[in-house]
This record gives structure tokens, C-alpha cells and sequence, in this order.
């Protein structure tokens, strides 16, 4: 009798989607949930906010890959992984994700005393959570990539991880959206800090229930299969670090999120002081990128399942980037014109993502997956860190003095820059698939 995998069961490895995905959807809700507060952790103590400066608000920004970009943590994270497996690499990030959290919710809440680089205390000690909480997250996302691999070989891979975007993309539409409200009710930015950090409580006891499931998996694979899974080698971090068409995935990844999560930290108050929208709703247009993506980066991900064209997909994402940048940038604009931009961002935001993930293995073999991942996470953390602290340094330089305004044209003008680059690398990337057939323009399904 042929023995069947668990992952066979289309009703399980959905399940197992949902639990994993669930996690990293409160992830991504306690990632972007200061970015809508910039207003009120910059108004002064008066007027009931923290008194941070934007350099202060940048600084604090980047510094969610802190450790993991300057320590080298995330890439040690992946080694971790294809040496220790889903189940404790997943538990150990889950819980770096909580303790962090706890700690950006201390400071947030509490006054300090005293600077340290230049920086008031409060924000010191805000971004240490941060970093922490940033190290657990990345090491998360890179577990969870390895997961849907694992359960979704050969059926509906990209599909998968596009449901998973779509649902961390909707953790980050929550905090765009609730979370100045929240905090404005509450009448503490801390509020908001404190329900993300619930949120990740709940997330730790997720995937200990996916632990079960996976360990179940691993005993109806090993019965399944004659070869057991090969164990990460030399030779292949090797292979994997000398690949060219992992290089361009890497690099599209850096410039590509570049121009786009760090453009959210800021696009509320970009709201506010370019096109005039009122603070308390303000949250609600960049949300609206994120809420597309729920929907689109699935279907993108069920496009590439079933027709392909997955380097194709990449390419036309980087021009919408560029394009939406492009207009921002423009001296004059108005409220609509900056809803549909929103609209058009979160349909690029939709068609690179389900495309370059499922991208990933067709390149690299499932033994070094976990690093390959950890390496790709690892150089758009340098975006994600570094990126910020550039963009609230233009911000500072470019406010005037008298009335507190932000010339935004510099700040767009370097986004749209990042978009012409992933354009570039995208093109490289689908001239490297015709040339060593990753098979990158064709379906994911086995049979298709």
C-alpha cells in the first residue's frame, strides 16, 4: 500500500497555512503599528504627544534590523533553521517576537531621563524592543517561507504564499488603519504598542499547535519517501552565495521593499502635510495598499501557478513602483490623485511578491532553502534599516524652520530611484532564467 504524505491532504496543508500565516499577520501588525502614530509621537508633550524629533522618529524606524543586520543574527537565523528544524527555530523566533515587543511597549508607555547618541532616552530604549522584536520576526518569515515550501511542493506553492502575503499585508492594513484611533481614544500611543504585543502573545501559542502538525508531517513523509531529506552542506551555502539568479532575486528584494515599506513609515504624515488630509483618517490611504494586496498578491500567486510567467510578473511590478513614486514626487498634487497612486502601488505590491517567492526554490534546493531565505531577508533588512534613518534625515533637512512643512520631492524622488533599479535587476533576473532554465516563466504545479 502506497503510503500518502500529510501534505497530500489539501484540507491539512491549508490548515497548517492558516495557523503559520495567522502568526506572521500579528507580526506584521505590531511591525507597522507606530508608523501611522508619527504625528503624535512628534507633537510636543503640551499637545499630549512625545516630543521625538523626526530624526528621532527615522532613527527609531530602522531600527527594527538592527541586530539583525549589523550582529549578522538573521543570517545565523537561517543556518539555525536548515540545522534545527521548522519546530525550534519557529518556537525560539515566536518568543524573541513577544519579549521584544514587551519591552518597545515599556518604553513607549514610560518617560526616560537623559540622551545617548544624540537621542532621548525613551527612544533608545523603544528601539532595543525593536531590534529584538525585528530579530524574532525576520527568522519567523524565514521559517514560515520553509514551511509552505514544505507542505506546498508540487501543488499550489505560489497560491500559498500568496495567501500568506495577503494576510500579513492585512496585519499592517489593521495597524495603518486602528491604530491611531486606538491610541487617540485610549489616550496613549503605548495602547496601541500593548494590543500588537497581545496579538504576538497569541501568536507564540500558534505555532506551538503548528508544531504538532509539522512533526506529524515529518512521520508521513518518512514513510512516504525512500530518501530521507539531505541535511545543509558546505558545498551548498557554496553553490548558494555563487548563484547569480539568487544574487537577483536578493538585490530586486532590497530595492523593490526599499521602496516600499519605508516609504509607509512615512506616508501618513506625507498625507497630512503635502495633500492637506486631516489626521485622523490620514492612516486610511496608505492602508489602502496593503488592503489591495489582500487580494491581489493571491491572485498573482494563482497566475504564476497555473501559466508562469513568473520574471514577467516582476518586471511589470518594478515599473508600476516606479511610476507611483514618480508622480509623488511631483511639486503639486491632490487627494485623488494620491488615492490612486495608493491603488496602483498596491497592485506592484501585489505582482512582485507572488512572484519572487515561489521564485526562490525553483533556484536554490530545499536542504539550503533556510539560509537562502535568511541571506534574501538578511540584505533587505539593510534596506529596511538604514532606508528610515536616510529618509528622516532628508525629512529634517528638508522642514522649514518656520512653519514645520516638509518638502517631499527629495524623499519621493529617492523612492522612485529604488523602482528604476528593481526594473534593471528584474530584466538581469529574467535573462539568467532563459540562460540556466530555472523554469522561472512556468508553472508551479506538477503535470502543468
Amino acid at each position: 500500500m502506497i503510503r500518502k504524505k500529510l501534505s497530500d491532504s489539501a484540507a491539512m496543508r491549508w490548515l497548517a497555512l492558516v495557523i503559520v500565516a495567522a502568526t506572521m499577520m500579528f507580526g506584521y501588525f505590531f511591525t507597522d503599528v507606530m508608523s501611522p502614530l508619527e504625528p503624535l509621537l512628534t507633537a510636543s508633550p503640551e499637545q499630549g504627544g512625545l516630543g521625538w524629533t523626526s530624526d528621532e522618529y527615522g532613527f527609531f524606524s530602522g531600527s527594527y534590523g538592527f541586530f539583525n543586520v549589523f550582529l549578522g543574527l538573521l543570517f545565523v537565523g537561517g543556518i539555525i533553521l536548515d540545522r534545527f528544524g521548522i519546530r525550534f527555530t519557529g518556537t525560539m523566533s515566536t518568543l524573541l517576537m513577544f519579549a521584544g515587543a514587551l519591552i518597545k511597549w515599556y518604553a513607549v508607555g514610560h518617560p526616560f531621563e537623559g540622551q545617548f547618541m544624540g537621542y532621548g532616552m525613551q527612544v533608545i530604549v523603544a528601539c532595543l524592543g525593536f531590534a529584538v522584536y525585528g530579530v524574532g520576526c525576520e527568522i519567523a518569515g524565514i521559517t514560515v517561507s520553509k514551511v509552505i515550501v514544505k507542505w506546498f511542493t508540487g501543488h499550489e506553492l505560489a497560491l500559498a504564499m500568496g495567501v500568506q502575503v495577503g494576510l500579513a499585508r492585512l496585519g499592517t492594513a489593521a495597524a495603518l488603519s486602528l491604530a491611531l484611533p486606538f491610541a487617540t481614544k485610549m489616550g496613549s500611543a503605548a495602547a496601541s504598542v500593548g494590543l500588537g504585543a497581545a496579538m504576538l502573545c497569541i501568536g507564540v501559542l500558534a505555532f506551538l499547535v503548528y508544531n504538532v502538525m509539522d512533526s506529524r508531517l515529518d512521520r508521513t513523509s518518512q514513510a512516504a519517501d525512500s530518501a530521507p531529506e539531505e541535511s545543509l552542506k558546505w558545498s551548498d551555502i557554496v553553490y548558494l552565495v555563487t548563484n547569480r539568479g539568487f544574487w537577483y532575486i536578493a538585490l530586486l528584494c532590497l530595492m523593490f521593499y526599499g521602496g516600499v515599506f519605508p516609504f509607509l513609515k512615512f506616508a501618513t504624515r506625507i498625507m497630512v502635510v503635502k495633500y492637506g488630509v486631516d489626521e485622523s483618517v490620514a492612516g486610511s490611504i496608505p492602508s489602502m495598499l496593503p488592503y489591495g494586496t489582500i487580494v491581489l498578491t493571491p491572485l498573482f500567486g494563482y497566475i504564476y501557478d497555473k501559466v508562469g510567467k513568473g520574471a514577467t510578473l516582476m518586471i511589470i511590478g518594478s515599473l508600476l513602483l516606479t511610476f507611483v513614486h514618480t508622480m509623488f514626487a511631483m511639486p503639486h498634487g491632490t487627494v485623488v490623485m494620491a488615492v490612486a497612486m495608493m491603488v496602483v502601488l498596491g497592485v506592484a505590491f501585489g505582482l512582485v511578491p507572488s512572484a519572487m517567492w515561489p521564485s526562490v526554490p525553483k533556484i536554490i534546493p530545499m536542504q539550503v532553502l533556510g539560509t537562502a531565505y535568511a541571506l534574501i531577508f538578511y540584505i533587505q533588512n539593510i534596506g529596511l534599516s538604514l532606508i528610515p534613518i536616510w529618509i528622516g534625515k532628508v525629512n529634517q533637512a528638508n522642514t522649514d524652520p518656520a512653519t514645520g512643512i516638509i518638502d517631499y520631492t527629495q524623499t519621493m524622488s529617492i523612492f522612485a530611484a529604488f523602482g528604476v533599479v528593481s526594473i534593471v535587476i528584474s530584466i538581469l533576473l529574467w535573462i539568467e532564467d532563459r540562460r540556466k532554465g530555472y523554469g522561472l516563466e512556468k508553472s508551479n504545479i506538477s503535470g502543468k
